[in-house]
């Protein structure tokens, strides 16, 4: 089917609609990334067999020096450099003969060894003693690290946002609704500030989630390694090789497949994230709904097909969706992944080739909340029209100075006064006139409150959301 938008006729949202906020995923998290993944594990593999001492003593050398560095240069080539669109169709095209993706791969190494002359004895050691899940988790763990990259810079981002509200809002007042009632009074500074606070949380435990790497064979107990090498210590080989390969650390205990225990631990990050960044949408939906927040009106866009005056939050709600999928994803992979059937089965293959999908669903919300955040201007007079009629919220700093000077019945006594009553400035200065028992400083000290300057530390929190003197979520 011709289209001079081929977008528009593929099934997902994230290559359809949100193809070009997910251009850079492509690198990382496609099918051409994951073959590329495969290729250098390969290649790492072979090289590793190539010059550790006890694996290869028994190899012949190349006929000569040349051949030998072209061998190498190639091998390292493959395991440094991302691959051309054009070699993973080359593997790709492979795949329909062998019926089978890693092997594909393994054949394609081949090839280009065989180019360069390499001897049948090199040739051999490819894809040595491995089970393709050898390659598949370790080609994932590359994957989940390049990923973590992206992931980490878009959430610092968020959160350096946040923080810089938080700082430019820290003395802003506001009327807190505790049950959507109104409650104590906060600063617009600190209510962001407990959202860069909490992010920037997850934020450090996926910078620092341990990435997981089995290499012990087809169902982990290096059978075949033991027979064709016997003197070799096939474990310290294993957790040799896959520690070579930065982050990863190694999994010395499993079935032919590495558990997926740790790559559910990832995902579950993201999805707590994921989560928190919903419960920030939708408050800040909800001041944008009460006014606290104006949104920056551009001209061509339609707030409404019907109603011309709307600026909807659109930003907020969509990421809030994209989010939501995000976690979808995230949540099935808890449930799936964690089980395998004996040594092994084929579920887990076709769900985690969902993982660039979740990710790009998290990706897509990520860039929707920093967009709207970016037009968001705060209306101080609307949250002081609200702060204006709430003066029932002193009844707090009211019955607790009573109880510090030891009045009895203190909160009965406020609950009867306060309580599903609307108080205005003179009545409440009625009651700190009125109320017995209270000393001449506490009374004088209680007239000075207001529900604009009732705001105990907030100011304070909201300056510093990532420490009490941090300034990066990095620190």
């Amino acid at each position: 089917m011709a289209s001079s938008a081929p977008e528009l006729t593929h099934i997902s949202s994230v290559d359809g609609r949100y193809h070009e906020l997910t251009t850079e995923l492509r690198a990382v998290v496609s099918e051409h990334a994951l073959i590329g993944y495969r290729l250098k594990v390969e290649a790492l593999w072979l090289r590793y067999q190539l010059t550790h001492p006890q694996l290869s003593v028994h190899l012949p050398q190349p006929s000569t020096l040349q051949e030998g560095t072209a061998i190498m240069a190639c091998l390292d080539e493959l395991a440094t450099e991302k691959i051309s669109p054009t070699v993973s169709a080359h593997i790709k095209s492979l795949e329909q003969t062998t019926r089978h993706d890693v092997k594909a791969v393994e054949h394609y190494l081949a090839h280009r060894l065989q180019e360069l002359g390499a001897p049948d004895d090199y040739i051999a050691l490819i894809h040595f003693g491995c089970t393709s899940e050898d390659i598949n988790n370790l080609a994932y763990g590359l994957m989940l690290h390049d990923t973590r990259q992206v992931l980490l810079r878009d959430m610092r981002t968020l959160i350096l946002e946040l923080q810089n509200f938080a700082e430019r809002y820290a003395a802003s007042p506001m009327l807190s609704r505790t049950h959507g009632q109104a409650a104590s009074s906060t600063t617009m500074g600190k209510e962001l500030a407990v959202y860069a606070h909490r992010l920037h949380r997850q934020y450090q435990q996926l910078k620092h989630q341990v990435i997981l790497g089995k290499w012990s064979g087809a169902v982990g107990n290096y059978n075949a390694h033991h027979v064709a090498w016997p003197a070799v210590d096939w474990p310290a080989i294993a957790h040799d090789f896959v520690t070579s390969i930065p982050p990863l650390q190694h999994n010395p205990v499993v079935t032919q497949i590495e558990p997926h225990d740790a790559f559910v631990e990832y995902c579950d990050i993201l999805k707590r994230f994921d989560a928190i960044a919903i419960d920030l949408c939708r408050d800040v939906w909800g001041y944008i709904s009460v006014g606290y927040f104006t949104q920056q009106v551009t001209a061509a866009e339609t707030g409404s097909s019907t109603m011309p005056h709307k600026v909807n939050p659109i930003h907020f709600e969509n990421a809030e969706g994209n989010f939501g999928l995000a976690r979808s994803l995230a949540t099935h992979f808890a449930d799936k992944l964690l089980i395998s059937r004996w040594q092994r089965d084929l579920s887990d293959s076709t769900v985690m080739r969902s993982f660039g999908t979740m990710v790009a669903y998290h990706h897509i919300a990520m860039a929707g909340v920093l967009s709207g955040l970016t037009k968001l201007s705060l209306n101080q007079a609307a949250m002081d029209r609200d702060l204006d009629q709430a003066w029932e919220i002193l009844g707090e700093p009211l019955q607790t100075v009573m109880r510090a000077q030891g009045i009895k019945d203190s909160y009965d006594q406020l609950k009867a006064l306060t309580r599903g009553k609307s108080i205005s400035p003179a009545s409440y200065m009625a009651m700190v006139r009125d109320l017995p028992g209270l000393s001449d400083e506490a009374r004088a000290n209680l007239k000075q409150l207001t529900p604009h300057n009732y705001l105990g530390l907030a100011q304070k929190l909201a300056l510093h959301p990532l420490g009490s003197t941090s300034t990066s979520p990095d620190s």
